[in-house]
């Protein structure tokens, strides 16, 4: 393992060591964990990145579901469109 020296902000550190306090690790166990996580996180591609991405913010919403309660708002297309217009015959 390689050790870095790095300078963060009295704040971040604070709000670090409860993190570890919490979940009962070390700090540097909660920073290795935090960057393994952001690694991970920045080597999804596309689809994958946001998939679960409601989820994992604590949503419990299927997102499916409202979907399709937001297309029952919408008008009827029938209800909307211009009427066809009758070709003369020439």
């Amino acid at each position: 393992m390689t050790r870095i020296l790095t300078e963060v902000p009295d704040e971040d550190v604070k709000r670090l060591d409860a993190i570890a306090r919490r979940d009962g690790k070390s700090r540097a166990a909660v920073l290795r964990e935090a960057i393994q996580n952001y690694l991970d996180a920045g080597s999804k591609q596309g689809f994958e990145k946001y998939f679960g991405l409601w989820e994992r913010h604590g949503s419990r919403v299927d997102g499916l579901e409202y979907e399709r309660q937001l297309r029952d708002e919408w008008p009827d297309v029938g209800d909307i469109a211009p009427p066809k217009k009758k070709r003369s015959a020439a």
